[in-house]
């Protein structure tokens, strides 16, 4: 389905959060056939073996496996990071994919509304814990990639820095949405942050479009039906949506290139608000607050 032949990544490393399912599956599959060994990042043991041996046995290739990560957990990440790091392999490629949608109001275990918790801090303490060693697998003619998945309804999306928990007044769309926003403000920032440091790696957000993934799980049924109907007509399927995350992570355009907004593989704009450099810098230090990472 990708019409461009990227080319082979033999010998680079993937992780891809969400890669057992949906559009992280096609990602990791794909990154896969191009001869890159991925570690899918999941909390599901069950779901995530499944992805590996179905990877396998459709690219022919023995470099997928499976690391448990509940992003949802600081804990857990941490523990992902340090087995990770145990392996003493490099890191090319880092795809924050995994995410939660319009999920009833409910807390992770640090106690954040599961949105921002899971979508946002989630990945950005991963990404923040793994930039060392995609510092130092980046070179000058090939930097480390990182690949984030965010979505149009960032357009929509307001950050309540006085309120990121959604606790004043929860709305699933708000929540999801301003996580959705959080990831964008995110990437650029660390874009900033990465370039003022001379680093070799690139950091941009990419948009897969409306696709059908289980994602949809939590939307009223009426709605539901609307979607089973029209799905065929309007949604991408899981592997149109992942071309996007495809293209940022391997793609010889992309080389060089980061603070990009992407969409069906091509620059665009993000909402406005998302260059606020005021708001990313406020959020960031926030982030660093929540998590626990210095900033």
């Amino acid at each position: 389905f990708l019409p461009i032949a990227f080319p082979t990544q033999n010998g680079k490393v993937a992780i891809v959060t969400g890669g057992a399912k949906g559009i992280g599956y096609q990602t990791a599959k794909h990154l896969a056939r191009l001869g890159m060994h991925v570690i899918i990042a999941g909390d599901i043991e069950s779901e995530g073996q499944e992805a590996v041996r179905k990877i396998k046995e459709e690219t022919l290739t023995g470099k997928v496996e499976f690391l448990y990560c509940d992003l949802a957990s600081m804990k857990s990440i941490r523990q992902f990071v340090q087995q990770f790091r145990a392996k003493n392999c490099p890191l090319h490629v880092l795809v924050n994919n995994a995410g939660v949608m319009l999920v009833p109001e409910r807390k992770t275990e640090d106690g954040f509304e599961e949105h921002f918790g899971l979508n946002y801090l989630g990945h950005f303490l991963l990404t923040n814990l793994l930039l060392d060693t995609l510092k130092q697998s980046g070179t000058h003619s090939h930097n480390a990639r990182i690949v984030t998945v965010s979505s149009a309804t960032h357009y929509v999306g307001k950050l309540h820095l006085n309120d990121l928990q959604s606790r004043c007044s929860y709305s699933p769309h708000g929540a999801y949405a301003q996580s959705k926003l959080a990831l964008v403000l995110f990437t650029y920032r660390l874009q900033h942050l990465l370039t003022a440091n001379g680093s070799h790696v690139t950091a941009n957000v990419v948009d897969p479009g409306v696709v059908n993934t289980e994602l949809y799980k939590h939307v009223f049924w009426v709605v539901k039906v609307a979607i089973w109907m029209t799905a065929w007509l309007f949604l991408k399927t899981p592997e149109e949506g992942a071309s996007t995350s495809i293209y940022a992570a391997v793609s010889p355009e992309m080389e060089g290139a980061g603070g990009c907004y992407l969409y069906n593989e091509e620059r665009t704009k993000s909402a406005d608000i998302a260059y606020d450099e005021e708001l990313q810098r406020r959020l960031w230090t926030e982030s660093c607050k929540l998590v626990g990472i210095s900033d």
